[in-house]
């Protein structure tokens, strides 16, 4: 099988280097690149990229717009790396369609753990389709419709859709949603998953309506 490429993008050649060296061991092939425009260039060309790495501060055009770019065209995996830990930032990268968001200096090994665990989560053949309400969730085609029309939403949002439907009638608390949805020990803030809410049920329309909201505690997905 040929090894998986990730896209390394960042504009410091030895962050480049170490996150390179420890991807190769766990059989990767790295494809580097030292600012957004030059990542964008390289991921339409390239075509097969499984995931990308993303630096937020480079010269050219920064991580939020390369972020943006590509998001138009492609659903990959992307990591985002940035010096900053403001919440505002983490917001904006899951708004943008970001899959995890890694605070620098982190530890590699974290680093390339948390890239096996969305390509496992991207590579898993899940034939499964979910039905109810008049929502089909196709999760092998990664398709959404609701009421016979497709939906186009974002990876995150059509994991919390199916995690939601998997889960119909039940009370879930935010925690319990970011530990899921997200695949690993949150520690942020809950307006993540507010704001993902929030989008979701404007893309589903009036089917929206059945992702109550439980006061002080998260949500409830009730078909009535």
């Amino acid at each position: 099988m040929d090894r998986l490429k990730v896209l390394v993008v960042d504009d410091e050649s030895r962050m480049r280097k170490l996150v390179k060296d420890f991807l190769s061991r766990s059989n990767y092939e790295v494809i580097e690149a030292e600012n957004g425009e030059q990542a964008v260039d390289i991921f339409f060309e390239q075509k097969d990229i499984a995931l990308i790495i993303l630096d937020v501060m480079m010269p050219k055009m920064d991580g939020w717009q390369a972020c943006r770019e590509i998001r138009q065209y492609s659903k990959v995996p992307i990591i985002m790396l940035t010096a900053k830990s403001d919440e505002k930032d983490e917001l904006l990268g899951f708004e943008l369609g970001v899959d995890e968001y890694i605070s620098k200096p982190f530890s590699p090994k974290i680093l390339v753990a948390r890239v096996e665990a969305i390509i496992r989560r991207t590579m898993v053949k899940d034939e499964e389709t979910l039905e109810i309400g008049g929502i089909l969730v196709d999760k092998a085609a990664h398709q959404v419709k609701i009421d016979g029309v497709n939906v186009d939403l974002s990876v995150k949002e059509f994991e919390l859709l199916s995690y939601f439907i998997k889960n119909k009638g039940v009370a879930l608390s935010r925690e319990k949603i970011l530990n899921n949805v997200w695949n690993y020990d949150y520690f942020g803030d809950a307006r993540t998953i507010d704001t993902h809410v929030k989008k979701l049920r404007s893309k589903m329309g009036e089917k929206g309506d059945y992702i109550k909201t439980i006061w002080g505690m998260g949500y409830k997905f009730e078909v009535e």
